[in-house]
């Protein structure tokens, strides 16, 4: 019988060593050849020749001892072979293992018919199992070896490109190795009890085995193999399962599931593979037990390996729902622990279990009982995990309910239910936790229960009818198990919030026509006022569909209620909140859903966002809602757009129409729709709708002018006709669509119609065919048309104003009341005078404006000329005398000069638009005169506010003109600005303020102060114009940030909201410009706001808004710096508050803290207020959480100094005030002897010790107050004790007595003080007498002071 062959821990274990002894009958090498002295044709011929005899003999033959030493040879030296010696090597060995593996099933054969001679079986036996051991060692060292060897490039290029055709006896070793470890892993399947005899095989066998396949895990390239990952999963799974090596298998799945990320789902796979091929879970229950023994907070420090034991959970539930569902009650402990992580696993695992663990419906009652209880507390479980602490943990939550919702796994009785916490997380403070919110709720929709409609209106018809339908069927009332419609807990629901599977499945049946025909016939049932309704069936049925009715009809509410949050998250400075949202409103549009169609209209002005991703969200949903359908819709869609929007939507619109026709999606074809409904080419077509496919059709027309030029003739026929009657917009939409026109259709309009144009701008400006509320906005558009269609607008426009002045002074009563105006006199108006005056006005200032418009614009087109001009030249050939010319002029300063001329002119007319010359009358001028004394006759203009109105607005445009005449009026226009009780004007004022001080920053320089106190007028509009003003001047740098940036800062808690928002907007955009002004500002905003009358709520709001908008840590350090400097100096209680609040709003570095510290002089006067305390405290606090241990120690130490101080400082504020108590009691006192001794004269007084004599006079005053003294005195009884206040009261007047008995010696020879001087008096009279005095009168007044003052003298 050969030795036995042991598994060595190494391959050289293998080689006997000379000077041990042989123990036992262990197979070693007795021969080892060095095969690196062979060359390559006789080592080839050695493999050959190994090979043959392996396939030539038994199958056992590699225990013989020769070829057992010449095949380890062989793989010791593996790595030095060739490729085609290793390919013969290594499918020898495997071909001959996989011969050998049905072998032993035969020998169990024959070992049962050779009862009686067992000893050539047993040989047999032990032959076999050496040559199972040598085969299958041999061949995983090889698989080792190689494996070690393919982490050089050269060897990953070789296989890389060996994957390409290959000979038959090619060396692949990808190939080569799944195939050699599917036969080790078939190779565990064999009866393996029989070879080794127990039922488990060889410990060291199993150690080997399992050791280098996980060792293989550790490979993220092998496990890519897919072959090779599961020939390893199944080695893992037999391993641990059949040969009950689990606990070792688990301690190497831990290990690696904590080492490496990628082994995650392969070790998911291996668990799940030893389950369904063993039929044991043994492996995966001893991984849970030992995740769930884990000390939870071992996985906060180990952050990857929590991730990755998350996943594995997750993967493993996703796998064995069943099995998992039967453990989890040992990992539930784990949502107490501190890593966000594994709870986000749990949750997942929970989700995977609801959704895949309880599909069996078949078993016992009281199984499935059980099954329905674990299933609701999991539910309830999620839907308490929705409050978790960590916002991860949220936003893992809603993502795992719309896996829910996704899969039908949501029953009707809990949707609304999840519905309503996912509404409530859409205002979560994360910006994670809102998306997956928005997220949820999509899914509810797209996957909800209740039908294609979900409008409210007809729910509630539908369940109104149904609700009949069933009390008819069933007079009685409902049992007290339908709550609201929603069956209970006890009777329908099983304990776990699923509706009764008999009801559930009539419903489900039942849903097409009950919640989609029905709604969708609501209307004509209601209008035929038939009560009957289709029939469902019996009353259970009925109920059902009612209970499910209930349910869609609160579901709609909860959507509906959403949809005020979703207007505030699409103004959300986070673009996933924005483009998530309009994805809910488009799926809130499809299901109908109430408010979704308004609330879409509000997301037009996104397409100026700055973030790309937020104007491709807002296009995409616009193409999707309004242009996707055919042209006649498409056209319908975007001109009842028009129709309904508001001047900023309008702007909005018109930026992304522009932008579709430039891109192609709005095609021609729907431009033609547009034209069909402008002419009234479509039936039912009204005005307004001919107003807005005009409208969209002149927005087009900004992207491609031509789209306007072949219905030239219908834009002023219909434009200008009868129709304008009807709709007075359409004649400024047409004003707008001929500004519109290209150069080519401008000049071929003027040729052809250009008299009848004239004409009819002139009659449209001059007229009064418009009502007042739309002449004003079609005069605007007339007169900019006139100005760019005309050649010489300046004439006609000069005839305009003209006959517009003659309608108001004409006659000669004209001239008279004209003079009255502008000499400020007392005077009637009537209406249509004032309506005149006010057209007169807006055109004149228009026209100005205009004026000055198109003087630009023939700079400009001088300017292009002489550029086209010298271009041309320059491309062209000149000759060397031009070039010369050119030269010359160009040292002489010529060019610049005729540049010069030209801007000399330019300024000069535009002087002359207001200002004129000194010789001549000038038409505006001389309205600008006459309008600057209109506006200061304030008592006309407060009993006409619509004159004012029109009068101010036409002196800003006038001064916006003209630096003189601005400068001459701004006293008038503040003036105005703060006093007019009129809030438009008011509003039109404070938008003029913001042109003035674009166009003359240095007039409008020394009114900045009164430009800020525009933020504090009473009107809501005033200041919401004042914040949008100062918001565009500072952010453009048309305005320096002065010292009043406070009254801005205030409006961060305005009472309206929009401008509350307003405000926020311009700190967070002026936080973006260079290096945060707001750093540099904050210092000054905070000692302003100190000593405003602000409440102590807006006042944090306020400081915490813009602290949070500093972000740079260096900045943070500095600013703890500047804070506790304005400590210094600062004695006011209120100021000591607001500082060390906004100190515990800052984020704290390392840094920071220990400026903080070392500042402690600054503030030390400060913390004996507990309120000042408190936020030190609160600062103290955040510093613990990132201190390191270093830092940890001084803070503690700097936590204590603040502690002592601060007791220190009570103390000290204590004894203050008791001492102020008692100096206020003393003065007191004395008060009581000044007040008797006022009326008396002096008397004189014997003073010892050589003091001279004294007079005081004052007989009667004395008598009456001896007298009176007597009398109370008699009545005074001596309490037993008295207050220890009293008793140093008393003992510090004894010490101010001898005090002055001592003053009055040094300074005797200064007597005969005066009658006047009563203090003098006072310390000359003696100890006793000044007492005795004191207290008579004290107990005159106070009886029971007198006593106890008596007492303690």
């Amino acid at each position: 019988m050969a030795p036995l062959f042991v598994f060595p821990q190494k391959l050289q274990a293998l080689e006997k060593d000379d000077e041990e002894e042989y123990q036992g009958n262990r197979l070693f090498v007795q021969n080892a050849i060095d095969i690196a002295r062979f060359r390559p044709s006789e080592l080839e011929e050695f493999v050959k020749g190994v090979s043959f005899d392996l396939s030539d003999k038994e199958i056992y033959c590699i225990e013989e001892q020769d070829v057992f030493d010449r095949v380890y040879s062989l793989v010791r030296g593996f790595s030095s072979l060739a490729p085609s010696c290793k390919f013969i090597l290594a499918e020898s060995l495997r071909s001959n293992l996989s011969v050998l593996l049905p072998n032993v099933d035969s020998l169990v054969r024959v070992s049962q018919v050779q009862d009686d001679d067992e000893t050539p079986t047993l040989d047999r036996v032990t032959s076999y199992r050496n040559a199972f051991k040598i085969y299958s060692f041999f061949l995983l060292h090889i698989i080792l070896t190689e494996e070690s060897n393919t982490g050089s490039s050269n060897n990953a290029k070789v296989i890389a490109s060996s994957r390409k055709k290959q000979p038959v006896n090619s060396w692949n070793w990808e190939s080569q190795r799944g195939r050699m470890l599917n036969l080790i892993a078939n190779s565990l399947e064999i009866n393996l009890s029989l070879l080794f005899g127990s039922a488990d095989p060889d410990e060291n066998y199993l150690s080997f085995i399992v050791k280098n396949t996980f060792s293989m895990f550790e490979k993220a390239t092998l496990l890519k193999d897919s072959e090779t990952k599961d020939a390893l999963c199944h080695i893992i799974g037999a391993c641990a399962t059949k040969y009950h090596y689990t606990e070792q298998s688990s301690a190497s799945i831990m290990h690696l599931l904590h080492k490496y990320d990628f082994v995650v789902t392969h070790m998911a796979d291996a668990v799940a593979f030893a389950e369904k091929k063993y039929a044991d879970g043994t492996l995966a229950c001893s991984l849970i037990r030992e995740i769930g023994r884990t000390n939870p907070k071992s996985y906060v420090k180990d952050t990857a390996g929590a991730e990755n034991i998350g996943r594995f959970l997750v993967e493993l539930a996703d796998r064995l729902p069943k099995l998992v569902s039967t453990n989890i009650g040992l990992l539930i402990p784990h949502f107490g622990g501190e890593s966000y992580k594994i709870r986000n696993a749990l949750v997942g695992v929970l989700g995977k279990l609801v959704a895949k663990a309880f599909k069996d419906v078949e078993g016992e009652v009281s199984a499935k009982s059980i099954r329905l209880q674990t299933k609701q507390a999991m539910l309830e479980i999620l839907l308490e995990r929705c409050r978790d602490v960590s916002a991860y943990t949220r936003s893992r939550v809603l993502q795992v309910w719309a896996e829910l919702c996704e899969e039908h796994s949501v029953s009707i009785g809990l949707w609304n239910e999840v519905a309503s916490v996912a509404a409530g997380r859409l205002e979560d403070k994360s910006a994670i936790v809102r998306k997956s919110a928005l997220n949820l709720l999509i899914m509810m929709l797209q996957h909800n229960p209740f039908g294609p409609q979900l409008r409210i209106a007809s729910f509630q018809a539908t369940l109104e009818q149904y609700k009949k339908k069933l009390n008819e069927l069933e007079p009685v009332k409902l049992t007290e198990g339908m709550t609201d419609g929603v069956p209970s807990d006890n009777d329908s629901i099983n304990g776990e919030g699923e509706v009764d599977n008999g009801n559930a499945e009539e419903v489900t049946n039942y849903q097409p026509e009950s919640l989609t025909d029905s709604l969708a016939h609501t209307e004509q049932e209601i209008a035929s006022q038939d009560s009957s309704v289709p029939d469902v069936g019996n009353v259970e049925q009925t109920r059902a569909l009612v209970a499910s009715l209930e349910a869609g009809l609160k579901f709609s509410e909860y959507i509906a209620a959403t949809m005020p949050t979703l207007l505030q998250l699409m103004a959300s400075s986070s673009a996933t909140d924005v483009e998530n949202t309009i994805l809910l409103l488009m799926r809130c549009r499809q299901f109908q859903i109430d408010g979704a169609e308004a609330c879409l209209r509000k997301m037009l002005p996104l397409v100026f966002s700055q973030d790309k991703s937020i104007y491709e969200a807002v296009e995409n949903a616009f193409v999707t809602i309004y242009i996707r359908k055919s042209p006649v819709e498409t056209a319908k869609n975007l001109l009842n757009l028009a129709i309904d929007s508001n001047v900023g939507d309008q702007a909005a619109l018109e930026f992304i129409v522009g932008a579709l026709v430039s891109k192609g999606d709005i095609s021609s074809i729907a431009i033609s729709a547009l034209w069909d409904f402008f002419c009234f080419n479509v039936n039912g077509t009204t005005a307004e709708q001919c107003r807005g496919a005009l409208a969209i059709i002149c927005m087009a027309a900004k992207s491609s002018s031509a789209i306007l030029g072949s219905h030239l003739q219908d834009i002023i026929d219909i434009g200008f006709g009868r129709w304008a009657k009807v709709d007075p917009l359409l004649a400024r939409t047409a004003c707008i669509a001929i500004q519109r026109l290209s150069n080519e259709d401008k000049k071929k309009l003027v040729l052809s119609n250009g008299s009848r144009i004239f004409g009819i701008l002139e009659s449209l400006i001059t007229g009064f065919g418009l009502p007042d509320n739309i002449w004003y906005a079609a005069a605007d558009k007339a007169i900019d048309a006139l100005y760019i269609l005309h050649p010489t607008p300046e004439t006609l426009a000069a005839d305009l104003v003209k006959k517009s002045l003659s309608s108001v002074f004409d006659g000669t009563r004209g001239d008279a009341l004209q003079n009255d105006i502008a000499s400020g006199n007392s005077i009637v108006l009537s209406t249509i005078q004032v309506v005149k005056l006010s057209r007169y006005l807006f055109v004149a200032s228009h026209v100005a404006m205009n004026q000055l418009a198109y003087i630009e614009s023939c700079v400009r087109k001088i300017q292009k000329q002489k550029g086209n001009k010298g271009k041309v030249d320059s491309e062209g050939t000149e000759n060397a005398e031009t070039q010369k010319d050119n030269g010359i002029n160009a040292e002489l300063g010529l060019v610049a000069s005729e540049d010069a001329v030209l801007d000399t002119l330019a300024e000069r007319a535009e002087k002359e638009i207001v200002s004129g010359s000194y010789s001549e009358k000038n038409l505006i001028g001389e309205c600008a005169l006459f309008l600057s004394k209109l506006c200061r006759n304030f008592v006309l203009m407060q009993k006409y506010p619509i004159l004012q109105a029109s009068a101010m607005l036409a002196l800003c445009r006038f001064m916006i003109i003209d630096a003189k005449f601005c400068d001459e009026n701004l006293q008038l226009l503040f003036t105005v600005v703060e006093n007019a009780p009129s809030e438009i004007v008011r509003s039109n004022c404070t938008i003029a303020l913001g042109d003035l001080a674009v166009r003359f920053p240095n007039l409008l320089e020394p009114w900045t102060e009164n430009m800020y106190a525009r933020l504090k007028d009473p009107s809501v509009s005033v200041r919401k114009n004042a914040v949008l003003v100062l918001s565009h001047l500072i952010l453009n740098d048309m305005m320096k940030v002065k010292g009043y940036i406070n009254e801005m800062a205030v409006r961060v808690e305005d009472k309206d909201e929009r401008i509350s928002n307003l405000a926020k907007l311009f700190f967070h955009e002026l936080s973006k410009k260079g290096s945060n002004p707001i750093y540099n500002l904050l210092p000054d905003i905070l000692g302003k706001l100190s000593t405003q009358d602000l409440q102590k709520v807006s006042f944090c709001n306020i400081m915490q808004f813009l602290i949070g908008s500093i972000k740079k840590d260096k900045q943070m350090e500095s600013l703890v710096e500047k804070l506790c400097n304005r400590f210094s100096g600062v004695t006011d209680v209120l100021q000591w508050e607001n500082i060390s609040y906004c100190l515990s709003q800052l984020s704290f570095t390392e840094k920071g803290v220990k400026k903080l510290i070392e500042s402690f002089k600054t503030y030390e006067h400060a913390l004996s207020e507990d309120s000042v305390m408190d936020h030190f405290r609160n600062i103290i606090n955040k510093g613990k959480k990132f201190a390191k241990p270093e830092l940890k120690v001084c803070i503690e130490e700097f936590e204590e100094k603040l502690n002592k101080f601060h007791m220190e400082k009570k103390e000290q504020e204590v004894t203050a005030r008791n001492a102020e108590i008692h100096r206020q009691k003393v003065g007191n006192m004395e008060g009581f002897v000044m007040a008797g001794n006022n009326g008396e004269e002096s008397a004189e007084s014997d003073i010892a010790e050589g003091v001279s004599d004294s007079e005081v006079i004052n007989t009667p005053v004395e008598a009456q107050t001896e007298s009176s003294n007597d009398e109370s005195t008699s009545k005074l009884v001596e309490p037993e004790e008295s207050s220890g206040a009293c008793s140093e009261v008393t003992e510090q007047e004894e010490e101010t007595e001898i005090q002055s008995q001592r003053d009055n010696k040094k300074g005797a020879s200064r007597s005969r003080v005066k009658k006047s001087n009563m203090k003098d008096v006072k310390v000359t009279l003696s100890a006793t007498t000044q007492r005795v005095t004191r207290l008579r009168k004290k107990v005159n007044k106070h009886p029971t002071i007198g006593q106890r003052a008596i007492h303690a003298a």
